[in-house]
């Protein structure tokens, strides 16, 4: 019941943060506008969001992590390792919905919403290595983990090149196509994740 509360809570906030940030542009919001929309107080917000900017980009990235992960976990044995990690990354990162263009559109053109969008590679890695340990079978955590971190950089790398702004402006034109730049980052990693499947 509480985890579910907190969850709904985060919810909340993520929703009242990007809401807000397409009516009025991020720089005209503050963390007291997203708790007072989201029925909580400031202290209770810092709880839950390191900044407005991360409370932006969460309602865009939330749920990505576990997406990702159970994707993973649900291809077939048969299925390589790395076909499972690259297909559910690509997929995942490449198809945003309707709902959230907006959103990755004024996350594109802010310096502070991209360093954000960014920073939650990182969050894949818990969900992400405890899905490939369990296709491993031999609960090498290690193993997972490394691997696991591994993808996140990756990811990372391929969206720093996709999100680069053009020289001499603060505009940003994405170079490239993400799905490509998805699979030509973590090409270096399939020979790691196929051993570590075999």
């Amino acid at each position: 019941m509480r985890e579910r509360k907190k969850q709904a809570t985060r919810a909340a906030l993520r929703d009242a943060a990007l809401r807000l940030a397409l009516e009025r542009g991020p720089d005209n919001v503050r963390v007291e506008d997203i708790a007072a929309a989201a029925g909580v107080s400031p202290r209770t917000y810092n709880n839950y969001f390191p900044s407005r900017e991360h409370a932006i980009v969460a309602a865009v990235t939330a749920e990505r992590e576990g997406q990702i992960a159970a994707a993973v976990a649900a291809r077939p044995a048969e299925v390589p390792l790395a076909d499972a990690v690259v297909d559910a990354v690509v997929a995942r990162y490449t198809d945003p919905g309707e709902r959230h263009r907006d959103a990755l559109l004024l996350i594109t053109t802010h310096p502070a919403l991209r360093a954000a969008f960014l920073d939650t590679t990182g969050a894949l890695s818990e969900p992400l290595a405890a899905a490939i340990a369990d296709r491993l079978d031999a609960r090498d955590e290690l193993t997972a983990d490394v691997l696991a971190g591994s993808v996140a950089a990756a990811i990372r790398v391929a969206l720093g090149h996709w999100l680069q702004p053009a020289a001499g402006s603060g505009f940003v034109v994405t170079s490239g196509s993400l799905p490509g730049l998805l699979r030509a980052a973590l090409a270096p990693l399939v020979p790691a994740l196929d051993a570590a499947g075999r």
